[in-house]
């Protein structure tokens, strides 16, 4: 089999040592090369090029941003036969995509298995969301689609990714705690919790407006806060549509019960007045009356007025 490993070397928990490790443990089941990010973007050229290449399969070592990149590039043309496989080794801060295959979070334990997987040629053939609108100067987006993974956001979620990344900029390190401080910043000083900017909309109902922030989990659970699940919409998978979770109320109180459900992974807290959630949805489209910031599997997106998500079942093969 011919593969190719995507290190992206500044992902939080990746190192040079472990790098070699997982090298050498590969290149003995795989006509394998290497290759080392080194500018935003460019895992989703090295996609695109095992694509054109017609590899077997492309294995990333990194969190979900670099897992994102490659997706897109190997997705460049849609979905089709010839896509390589997928090989993800979690080196991230939360590697949502990897623990929700059901992966080790411990790279060299998440190697073991997908060497295994590997020798079996063992995978899983799974859904994913794709999103397509406008930017904020009412412009197409001239990247038209892009594929996510696990989750994206629009609101709030959005604005915490934002903040998150000038920090890691600044050589501020992602950690539970500091995610923690981050989103608890962003909602008591920086969100607008008094005029809601978004408004739903799906074929066949009346609009859902008044929403402050919404959310979209390809899968469950949304995220992780260490090794703690966080998760509004459990029934999410990657054998179904989209899952929304969004509220129409930001007061503490509201706010509190919305992490209740989170933390609870169930129905717990829920009020149709402050909170919509939508199950196995194949699209929506989420407008906004001003730009809002959006993020796609954990990173920002810049900032839109329209979005439409859309559900593409059986759009990659993920080895577990």
């Amino acid at each position: 089999m011919r593969g190719l490993l995507v290190v992206n070397p500044k992902a939080t928990t990746t190192s040079p040592r472990v790098t070699d490790v997982l090298i050498h443990a590969l290149a003995d089941e795989l006509d394998l090369d290497v290759t080392v990010t080194n500018y935003r973007g460019h895992g989703f050229a090295l996609g695109a090029q095992a694509r054109t290449q017609e590899l077997d399969v492309v294995l990333t070592l990194g969190g979900d941003g670099v897992v994102n990149e490659v997706v897109n590039g190997m997705l460049i043309e849609g979905p089709g036969p010839k896509v390589p496989m997928l090989a993800t080794v979690p080196g991230g801060s939360g590697n949502v995509f990897a623990r929700a295959l059901g992966l080790p979070n411990d790279p060299v334990e998440a190697t073991g298995q997908l060497l295994d997987a590997l020798r079996e040629r063992r995978f899983r053939t799974i859904g994913l969301g794709t999103v397509t609108g406008l930017d904020d100067s009412g412009n197409i987006d001239p990247q038209p689609i892009r594929w996510f993974t696990a989750n994206a956001g629009v609101g709030l979620d959005a604005e915490i990714i934002t903040a998150m990344e000038q920090l890691r900029g600044s050589g501020e390190t992602a950690t539970p705690a500091r995610y923690l401080r981050t989103a608890l910043h962003e909602f008591f000083l920086r969100t607008d919790r008094k005029h809601p900017a978004l408004t739903l909309h799906r074929p066949g109902i009346d609009p859902v407006a008044g929403v402050f922030t919404a959310v979209v989990q390809n899968t469950s659970p949304w995220t992780y806060f260490g090794t703690w699940p966080i998760d509004p919409c459990p029934q999410a998978t990657f054998e179904t549509g989209l899952d929304v979770f969004a509220l129409r109320a930001m007061r503490i109180a509201a706010a509190m019960r919305a992490t209740r459900r989170m933390v609870m992974s169930a129905r717990a807290g829920s009020s149709r007045k402050a909170m919509v959630v939508w199950h196995d949805q194949n699209q929506f489209t989420i407008t906004a009356d001003r730009p809002i910031p959006i993020q796609i599997d954990g990173e920002s997106g810049g900032q839109v007025t329209e979005v439409t998500f859309t559900s593409v079942p059986g759009a990659l093969r993920a080895m577990v």
